[in-house]
């Protein structure tokens, strides 16, 4: 059986993780001067931070945290996607949160703030004054009147008829963008410097918002959207490349974003697995995979081809998502990934979902010194991508261990959890997605 093998030491169960092997160090970016769109051939690198990092949380009870935050992002996509398949909805709904945090200047002189990073959504946003309906957030709201290069956006701006909700007032554009759990910002678009890693770029259009309603964005100033519409961060850099590397959910080193130059230069080891990205015209934000099946240990499991598939009205798929923690598949297909785990593993299984809410635990007896596990194999078009343990399986110092993965029904989603020190790289000209192992705490 292919598997992978786990010890205990002392108190605790520690996953020994499968070897990643090579490191990136990214050149030096050139900071010196006012960058424009087609002028970041430097490329820069963004920090990001967990939103439970600083907290003295176990390992558990992050990916608690997390999984509670998750669950709504995920109610969220689902009511975005039916949304698109029913008329009857007039507002447009999007992702919105996230479990990541990105560092970034706005403004001239700049000032910083701590923004959500959001791959599942296109708008960039924050509060502004003169705040009508604000939830409070760590920074100082920013205030237009003391940036010499803020300016409204006119509403025959591309950016405001790119918008899914817009009107016009006194010639400036506005904007209502919503969220699946009735979150909203609401206010007008504007174009400022943005400043990353201190590279500055001109003319980021972005929501400038005077009405914020719900909950789940008080980790930050706002959101970045990262999606895969005009809106976005991506499509507005005119930089179609960009990559990220997730530390491990405990770890207290911070993670990275790449983008231009330092996202194209990579060295693309013999490790790398490189897949199609797929479209959805319902649902054009989201990156979505064309995932063919899965193995557990050396069995391939008997998942129907349609399973994973995008329906003609737009529902089902496989999207790759940052802001999702575990993974869920499509429920019949986590059956039999959780029926086969049950029938390779020869712990008791422990009714542990109350305490974990993870839906497949077993009992680890105190005496035992090494585990046995079967490997999980994602067979995504072109790419068998080989998971470590630690991408699938969460233990701790109780006896208990859990799967990190959870069912859904009509959207599959590859949760972070799953990418936790993977470089994914975002190929928008090739239309490709690539996996490459790395120690992300080292880039």
């Amino acid at each position: 059986m292919a598997s992978f093998h786990f010890s205990l030491y002392s108190m605790a169960l520690i996953l020994v993780l499968a070897a990643l092997t090579s490191s990136f160090v990214p050149p030096t970016v050139s900071t010196s001067r006012l960058m424009g769109r087609s002028d970041l051939k430097t490329g820069f690198q963004v920090t990001l931070k967990r939103v439970d990092s600083g907290g003295n949380f176990t390992k558990f009870e992050l990916l608690k945290r997390a999984m509670g935050r998750g669950r709504k992002r995920v109610d969220r996509i689902h009511a975005m996607v039916l949304a698109t398949v029913d008329v009857r909805v007039e507002a447009p709904i999007h992702a919105g949160n996230g479990e990541f945090l990105m560092d970034v200047s706005i403004g001239t002189p700049p000032v910083s703030y701590s923004a959500i990073l959001d791959t599942g959504s296109d708008l960039i946003w924050t509060q502004c004054k003169p705040c009508t309906q604000c939830f409070n957030q760590p920074s100082p709201l920013f205030d237009p009147k003391k940036s010499s290069s803020f300016s409204k956006l006119p509403c025959s701006s591309d950016l405001c008829t790119a918008l899914p909700m817009s009107s016009c007032s006194d010639g400036n554009c506005e904007y209502l963008y919503t969220y699946g759990d009735t979150s909203s910002t609401q206010g007008f678009m504007a174009a400022e410097t943005f400043t990353f890693d201190n590279v500055s770029v001109p003319n980021i259009g972005f929501g400038c918002g005077l009405d914020n309603e719900g909950g789940g964005f008080d980790q930050g100033a706002g959101l970045v959207g990262l999606g895969r519409g005009p809106l976005s961060l991506v499509s507005q850099l005119d930089e179609p490349k960009f990559s990220y590397c997730l530390t491990s959910i405990e770890s207290t080193k911070i993670s990275k974003l790449l983008m231009g130059t330092l996202a194209s230069d990579i060295d693309l080891s013999r490790d790398t697995k490189t897949t199609p990205l797929i479209k959805n015209p319902s649902s054009p934000s989201f990156y979505y995979l064309s995932l063919k099946g899965i193995t557990v240990g050396d069995t391939r499991l008997p998942i129907k081809s349609s399973t994973f598939a995008i329906k003609k009205d737009g529902t089902g798929g496989v999207i790759i998502d940052s802001g999702t923690t575990i993974t869920y598949l499509e429920k019949q297909a986590f059956e039999l990934v959780k029926k086969e785990f049950v029938s390779q593993i020869k712990f008791p299984v422990a009714d542990a979902s109350g305490e974990t809410q993870l839906n497949l635990c077993f009992t680890i007896p105190s005496n035992t010194q090494e585990i046995e596990v079967p490997t999980l194999v994602f067979h995504f078009e072109g790419a068998d991508l080989v998971l470590p343990g630690e991408n699938y399986f969460i233990a701790d110092s109780s006896g208990i261990m859990c799967l990190a993965i959870g069912a859904s029904h009509g959207l599959s989603i590859f949760g972070n959890y799953q990418q936790q020190n993977l470089l994914v790289v975002h190929d928008l000209v090739k239309e490709t997605m690539s996996f490459v192992p790395k120690h992300c705490d080292q880039l």
